[in-house]
């Protein structure tokens, strides 16, 4: 009844016999071994509708398992789709992998997955279509970050472990022996930054990673780069090691239990930990890190290096300066971490104030946050901040509406000023080379050939001398302006809480008042104004 063709056409002897329907036709092809095979429902119907005499029909059509490969957009991935032979040839696996080259396909490639999608040719019904991963690219891995190892104790970590009394409880005011290192001591270890790891497309395209960020070991006073390993720092001295940035230092220590007139002031070459309290009128100044158990009243505390205060800083106005100043002052080099502040004069690159500040004076290279580092709520109420950075509290400002005044960004006004008077030298720069060149044209005139390369030779040296000033003060222009887009971008004030009305605020040149009470916000600058922005 049926018989193939080399084409793959299913022909049906209808000269002998007439078959009676469509129907029929269809299901004896479903009855014969071309039940695969493509229907051809067009040609069976024009069969039956033209009176013309047929001696053989078409009436079904061998199809061929067919692979169509395509490739992701960011070349990262790349698709099968299989289409299921109907009566045909299935697609074999080296068959495939020819179709996955020919398509650019060389790198990802995981004949598992192939495999899989193959397999669909066995169990799938004639025709269908089923999809699959066949390579996968490789995305870069970045590389890691240098990173210091420590192998000591520092006197800040010694400080977050207080001694355990017998009882179970905990002794806040006793840490036990100081932790110190002798000379020889290995302190800290640098592991190099990572180059990372090359990634890859599935066209073969290579992803080049990006490298961690590197730094140079430190070696402050008192340690030094080990001659035998340049990613070692060891001590020098026998004393207290101590953090610095990119490093560490080694100082002696002074430890004192309370700072009053008994004791005198303090100055001292190296740390200081005060146990209790610093009185009313006492200094204490350190070329290290200072550590105040108790609190601070009235006193003057001034660090190279960082200041904490374990418990109040309370000051006042200063009635013999005509409520001018405070009494109060904590000035750090480093951090000044502290409970809370009232009436203090607070100068710091960083400074953190767990709860409150109230009628403070504030001036911080970097950061102000008042609360806890995961969760600032603290409240800043009064006073000044003189300049800063960045700002974060819970509360700015007082709900009466009392006025306090926040400059952030202060320094770009002395970046600017710098810029101004770089921009005047590099005018009058330009105006010498002028002026050296119409010298140079002049001197071209002279018929003195000996006078004449004596003078060009003066000249040439005044040119070369202008132009190198030129330069230098071109590359400060840059490095100015680099300064002062990186301050602006990082400048904000925020409050997790409110922003109460009466807060003036400065960011660089521009002024911004607070005349409401406003919910969660952040101001910050932009295109040239102070913009507020609130929680969503």
């Amino acid at each position: 009844m049926f018989k193939v063709t080399k084409d793959g056409q299913i022909l049906m002897d209808v000269a002998s016999a007439t078959p009676p329907s469509q129907a029929f036709i269809v299901e004896a092809l479903e009855c014969s071994p071309y039940a695969d095979c493509e229907v051809d429902h067009d040609s069976i119907a024009a069969y039956f509708q033209s009176q013309a005499a047929e001696q053989q029909l078409l009436v079904a059509k061998q199809k061929n398992a067919q692979l169509r490969i395509s490739v992701s957009e960011d070349k990262m991935q790349a698709s099968a789709t299989l289409t299921t032979a109907q009566g045909g040839s299935l697609i074999s696996l080296d068959q495939a992998k020819k179709i996955i080259v020919k398509s650019g396909v060389c790198r990802g490639y995981k004949q598992a997955f192939l495999e899989n999608i193959l397999s669909k040719q066995f169990d799938a019904p004639p025709g269908s279509e089923h999809h699959g991963v066949i390579a996968q690219g490789r995305p870069p891995e970045n590389g890691l970050p240098a990173k210091l190892i420590s192998h000591v104790l520092t006197l800040k970590e010694r400080l977050k472990q207080p001694k355990l009394r017998e009882d179970g409880t905990v002794d806040m005011r006793d840490f036990g022996a100081l932790s110190s290192v002798s000379p020889g001591t290995l302190l800290i270890t640098q592991r190099p930054a990572t180059p990372g790891k090359e990634g890859f497309t599935v066209t073969g395209d290579s992803i080049e990673p990006k490298p961690g960020d590197s730094f140079q070991l430190v070696a402050g006073e008192g340690t030094e780069i080990s001659p035998s390993n340049p990613l070692e720092l060891i001590a020098t001295i026998a004393g207290c090691p101590s953090d610095i940035q990119n490093g560490m230092r080694v100082d002696d220590i002074f430890t004192i239990a309370d700072v009053n007139v008994k004791s005198g002031h303090i100055e001292f070459s190296g740390s200081v930990i005060v146990t209790h309290n610093v009185e009313p009128g006492m200094r204490v100044k350190a070329s290290g890190d200072i550590t105040i158990m108790g609190t601070v009243e009235s006193g003057e505390i001034i660090s190279e290096g960082n200041i904490e205060v374990r418990g109040g800083v309370i000051g006042h106005l200063d009635h013999s300066d005509n409520d001018q100043s405070l009494t109060c002052k904590l000035i750090a080099e480093g951090n000044i971490d502290i409970v809370h502040g009232q009436y203090t004069y607070l100068e710091a690159r960083n400074i953190y104030i767990q709860k409150q500040a109230n009628h403070c004076d504030i001036k911080a290279l970097r950061t102000v946050r008042i609360g806890l580092e995961d969760n600032p709520r603290g409240k800043l109420i009064g006073g000044t901040v003189f300049d800063a950075q960045s700002i974060t509290a819970g509360e700015i400002g007082s709900p009466s509406g009392a006025t306090m005044s926040v400059y952030l960004a202060n320094s770009g006004v002395e970046i600017t000023s710098k810029t101004d008077q770089c921009i005047r030298d590099l005018g009058e720069t330009d105006e010498q080379l002028d002026n050296l060149q119409k010298a140079v044209e002049k001197a071209d005139q002279l018929k003195d050939v000996e006078k004449k390369k004596v003078l060009m030779a003066k000249i040439s040296a005044t040119q070369t001398h202008y132009c190198q000033q030129a330069e230098a003060l071109e590359n400060k222009l840059s490095e100015l302006d680099h300064t002062l887009h990186e301050l602006l971008e990082g400048t904000h004030l925020q409050a997790t809480s409110a922003l109460h009305s009466g807060v003036e605020i400065h960011i660089f040149d521009k002024t911004y008042t607070t005349n409401r009470s406003y919910p969660p916000c952040t101001a910050k600058l932009t295109d040239g104004q102070i913009e507020i922005e609130f929680k969503s």
